[in-house]
């Protein structure tokens, strides 16, 4: 069974929170929220792995 990474793992993690937040700039609330989840909908896709993505929702529970 793989192991979900929790761990710094971003190379360039101030870019990419600088462009995400960047998307959000001129969205509504109700936008934001849906862009958020489109975005959660890709990233799971491109894990795939069911445990991984088991072990990530009950990390975010924490």
């Amino acid at each position: 069974m793989s192991k979900l990474v929790l761990k710094p793992n971003l190379s360039r993690a101030d870019d990419f929170y600088a462009a995400l937040l960047a998307e959000h700039e001129t969205l509504t609330r109700d936008e934001s929220d849906a862009y958020n989840a489109r975005l959660l909908l890709v990233l799971a896709n491109h894990v795939g792995d069911p445990d991984i993505l088991a072990q990530a929702l009950a990390a975010a529970r924490k």
